[in-house]
């Protein structure tokens, strides 16, 4: 086995990222090997190297970030294919680390704190609009029954006296306080 040393690559939107990797191979013919090529190790380290920034540069950096698996599967099979006339098995390909730049972190922490904002906004506005009908409906019901009114207004004043040991004032409609009043145009 052997680390890829970390290749800066340039991905498909056009995001540059270090990645490093490792290579796991074995010898599956010793005579090819030395016969075919000069250095079988060196020429493989090399090969991946580039076949690692060959196969990132068609990936866009998502695609880099979520699909590791899959992009390790084809530098194998690539990687494989190339070093099997040197009598060399490529058997395991593995993405160790993705650097990214510190300003693309930045943003990308921005745009994430962006979206979770967005998402709490909508899930307050979502529960506005609940709380919003609940009181239309409530509204709808009271105004059936004027009794209603009367009677939520006593519980009320009677939530407001327990909670609260204050003085409790009792607005009382402008017609019922004229009725008690004396009138105007009559003289004594």
């Amino acid at each position: 086995s052997f680390d890829v040393p970390p290749q800066e690559v340039l991905s498909r939107d056009s995001v540059t990222v270090a990645v490093d990797g490792v290579i796991y191979f074995s010898i599956k013919d010793a005579l090819r090997c030395i016969v075919t090529i000069f250095d079988y190790s060196h020429s493989t380290r090399l090969l991946a190297a580039t076949t690692l920034r060959n196969v990132l540069g068609t990936r866009n950096l998502a695609e880099i970030l979520s699909e590791r698996e899959s992009i390790s599967s084809t530098m194998q099979s690539s990687l494989d294919e190339a070093t099997d006339p040197w009598g060399v098995k490529v058997e395991r390909v593995e993405i160790k680390d993705v650097r990214l730049p510190v300003q693309l972190q930045r943003a990308m922490a921005a745009e994430a704190e962006a979206a979770r904002e967005a998402r709490a906004k909508v899930i307050a506005a979502e529960g506005e609009q609940r709380a919003s009908r609940a009181l239309k409906e409530a509204a709808d019901v009271i105004n059936e029954s004027p009794a209603a009114l009367q009677l939520r207004y006593l519980q009320t004043l009677s939530s407001i006296a327990a909670e609260h040991n204050s003085t409790i004032i009792f607005p009382l409609p402008i017609d019922i306080v004229s009725y008690f009043m004396p009138r105007h145009n009559e003289k004594k």
